[in-house]
């Protein structure tokens, strides 16, 4: 069954540029990932208020077990080793959020 893997990020107003960049320039490793599909980043509207852009990674699996056999990956380690250096450019910690896919075109 495929599985849909999403994180949503707040990412501080005037740090979308930088944001995008570090996105752009990873190496993630994914290609080389058993069960790896597609991967987007996507980029949502501006909450004024809330000083932040809404931005979501958007992957697909297989399945989520290849999804978890990622996350237990020396290229999902490779990856987010540096995260922790950019806490300045986001209003929060990312929201995980994963899928089963039960119906599509």
């Amino acid at each position: 069954m495929t599985f849909i893997a999403m994180n949503r990020f707040q990412v501080a107003t005037g740090s979308e540029a930088d944001f995008e960049d570090v996105w752009r320039n990873r190496d993630s490793g994914l290609s080389k990932v058993s069960g790896f599909v597609e991967f987007r980043l996507l980029r949502g509207r501006e909450n004024v208020e809330g000083g932040y852009t809404l931005f979501a990674s958007h992957t697909i699996w297989k399945s989520e077990a290849d999804f978890l056999n990622w996350t237990k990956s020396e290229e999902f380690r490779a990856a987010h080793r540096n995260a922790g250096d950019r806490k300045a450019m986001y209003k929060g910690p990312p929201v995980f959020e994963g899928f089963n896919v039960v119906d599509g075109i």
